[in-house]
């Protein structure tokens, strides 16, 4: 064999090798994301007690168009609770009449000592939650 034709066989070999790893990294990278984005965080469930209760009411203060004590853009189809303790921001779980909705903390309230927790018109619909129910809990942890 002639040594340029030895060297582009070479250098073809080289470049094939070359594509096919970077294919099997590319693969295995968009697997990986592919996993991760699949994957809900499970309830952190209390080891005593199991779930926490708590009381719910619908928020009836304004939605459209306002900022919250969590600095959340708040509108009519927002899924959240309100809650005053709480951090802002904050995944939790909330079931109540056999649904379980993973949910986050959007505003600081409520402003009255009942009910514990005031969740969004559009997660109490989710829910079917009307007035104030007890609801059942639980932070979300990292999978």
């Amino acid at each position: 064999m002639r040594p340029v034709l030895a060297q582009r066989v070479l250098s073809l070999a080289a470049a094939a090798l070359l594509a096919a790893v970077i294919g099997i990294a590319v693969a295995s990278r968009d697997d990986e994301v592919a996993r991760a984005r699949s994957v809900l965080p499970r309830p952190a469930v209390s080891s005593v007690t199991g779930w926490y209760t708590a009381q719910a009411g619908i928020r009836r203060r304004p939605l459209a168009g306002r900022v919250s004590g969590c600095d959340t853009l708040l509108r009519p189809k927002t899924l959240g609770v309100d809650h005053p303790v709480l951090p802002c921001g904050a995944k939790i779980f909330v079931a109540y009449g056999g649904k379980t909705v993973l949910t986050t903390v959007v505003d600081r309230g409520p402003t009255t000592p009942r009910p514990d927790f005031e969740v969004t018109p559009a997660l109490a619909e989710l829910l079917g939650l009307t007035g104030v129910q007890t609801i059942r809990w639980s932070f979300a942890r990292a999978a």
